[in-house]
């Protein structure tokens, strides 16, 4: 599509890259710098916010690959702890997270119930459960759990959800493909492995595909795998990357979204008796608009009109655009990229993704990372090159957005090869702040200075009778005129994780009534709630604290 004329509105919101200052200098190492012989070298990993110490300040966790030949030491999942004045402190060594491994997703949830949220972890080899112990140390349970499994997988998507609403968190992991080096050609070896004739890695069409997978959670440390049972391992995988549980038809259950690169993607509908129906074509979030499979990278969930009601947003490849999918409110979703806009951005390959309302005037903007695959194919081809900058499209209301390409900042434009992207608020000043994953260089944290007098209102549940986490949660929030849902989740984005207390941008209005549909289909409203602070609410006791934020100057 042609570029519309600029609306000329003022954005609020406007980003720099703070990553040096605040502590986070080591690079993410992941394959190898000036070419990738391999698709495992390429596909990056993800990165989360979370709040490990309960400190109500959010720390980070960057994941990290490897290299075929001389992995550098630095190559290991870092664990940073927020130091409540803008900075960080890398606490890698005593946590005991310091893996050197092929990482690509993660999740956050307190699986046991105990308090502290624990880290699931996707790897090219053998998954890694770590419990946390609540002394800023963690233990690799995997075994114990037993989740150890047989041979080498490829693990993407993974999510924590409590899909039987026993209160307790279950797992569903998804797989990208079967790779096996010694089975598969090597760059260079394939003349059919190429792009646009320029030799490069094969996959993943026609590698081989994995079943995702289902661990149901016995209440005693361990986990049961129920992918047969539950019907998940009987349905063709594709190559799945990101994945989501959410509740996307509205009857309080969550279902399970996954993004499949260069396959259709799923939606496995919950039938509330422990089994699930893949649904994705009827429910329109397979396929593009004209039917075509797509190369399903990252996912925003959020709701971009707003209406009550959960939207998707999904990232693919080079020379396709990213889509947006509308929820009608039980389940069924009508791409409405083109309308909304989004059909002007098809230069760079996507990751990444979120649904998130950037300067806080109650409309949710949509906000996605960038980055090649191939490093080595710019030498012949200079438009496509590898580090590419990220994209930001302002939603203008009505289902319209435009791209800012300058007017949000410097950081929007700073080129890297990105995959994974967090949101969330880490100086605790009442904005979205970015957190991405760059291959092979340090990540970027995107501080947000907003200027303009836009409020908000964060909101962190705490679970009683539902999973400790509220993940699986949904809230919908009522200011003026709109009416904005939001869900609790454990994974989306690119394989990453965003902080948990729900951030709702207001506008002008000062007030919004809540309403929270709990895990285990229970339902509280609280009206009138004043903006610009945090509220804690307990299930079934209402709020049970609120912080005000001292806004950064």
């Amino acid at each position: 599509m042609p570029r519309g004329e600029r609306s000329g509105l003022p954005f609020h919101a406007h980003f720099v890259n703070v990553a040096k200052s605040a502590g986070l200098r080591a690079p993410v190492i992941y394959g190898d710098v000036a070419h990738n012989d391999y698709i495992l070298d390429s596909m990056g990993c993800g990165v989360a916010f979370l709040d490990y110490d309960n400190d109500g300040w959010q720390d980070i966790v960057v994941l990290s690959g490897r290299r075929r030949q001389s992995t550098p030491p630095e190559a290991v999942i870092r664990l940073y702890r927020n130091n409540r004045d803008g900075t960080f402190t890398d606490v890698t060594e005593k946590s005991g997270l310091g893996r050197s491994v092929w990482a690509l997703g993660i999740t956050v949830g307190d699986y046991d119930n105990d308090g502290f949220d624990d880290l699931f972890i996707t790897c090219w080899g053998q998954n890694i459960l770590f419990h946390n112990n609540g002394d800023g140390t963690f233990s690799d349970v995997t075994e114990k759990a037993g989740l150890i499994h047989p041979g080498t997988r490829y693990g993407t998507g993974c999510t924590w959800l409590d899909y039987d609403r026993d209160g307790r968190l279950d797992l569903f992991v998804s797989h990208y493909v079967v790779f096996d080096a010694d089975k598969v050609p090597i760059r260079g070896k394939d003349p059919g492995c190429n792009y646009t004739g320029v030799a490069v890695y094969c996959g993943p069409g026609g590698l081989p595909q994995e079943s995702c997978r289902l661990y149901h959670n016995n209440g005693d440390g361990t986990f049961t795998d129920v992918s047969q049972k539950s019907g998940i391992s009987a349905v063709k995988p594709g190559y799945p990357l990101t994945t989501v549980a959410a509740d996307f038809d509205g009857d309080g259950w969550p279902d399970i979204y996954v993004a499949c690169d260069t396959s259709p993607s799923l939606l496995f509908r919950n039938n509330h008796d422990g089994t699930f129906t893949e649904c994705g074509l009827e429910s329109g979030v397979s396929l593009s608009e004209d039917g075509q499979e797509q190369a399903g990278m990252g996912l925003g969930i959020g709701d971009f009109e707003p209406d009550g009601y959960l939207d998707i947003f999904k990232t693919h490849f080079r020379g396709d655009t990213p889509i947006l999918y509308r929820n009608n409110g039980k389940g069924n979703f009508r791409d409405v990229t083109v309308r909304g806009g989004l059909g002007v951005e098809t230069r760079f390959v996507c990751w990444g993704a979120g649904i998130v309302d950037l300067d806080n005037d109650g409309l949710p903007d949509l906000f996605c990372t960038t980055g090649m695959v191939y490093p080595e194919v710019e030498r012949k081809l200079p438009d496509a090159p590898y580090k590419t900058p990220n994209v930001l499209f302002r939603n203008l209301g009505g289902g319209k957005f435009e791209e800012l390409l300058d007017e949000a900042g410097p950081a929007i434009s700073e080129v890297h090869s990105s995959r994974g992207v967090a949101f969330g608020d880490f100086d605790n000043d009442g904005d979205i702040d970015i957190l991405i994953m760059n291959m092979n260089e340090p990540p970027s944290l995107l501080r947000n200075d907003m200027s303009g007098g836009n409020h908000w209102l964060k909101v962190l549940l705490i679970g009683v009778a539902s999973n400790r986490s509220a993940i699986g949660a949904q809230v919908v929030a009522a200011y003026g005129k709109r009416r904005q849902a939001q869900a609790v989740l454990s994974q989306s984005s690119y394989l990453s994780v965003n902080d948990r207390r729900l951030h709702f941008g207001l506008g002008a209005e000062t007030t919004a009534s809540l309403e929270i549909r709990w895990p285990n289909g229970g339902q509280e409203k609280i009206d009138d709630v004043a903006a610009d602070q945090l509220v804690v609410i307990r299930e079934g006791s209402g709020v049970i604290r609120t912080e005000r934020f001292a806004a950064r100057g």
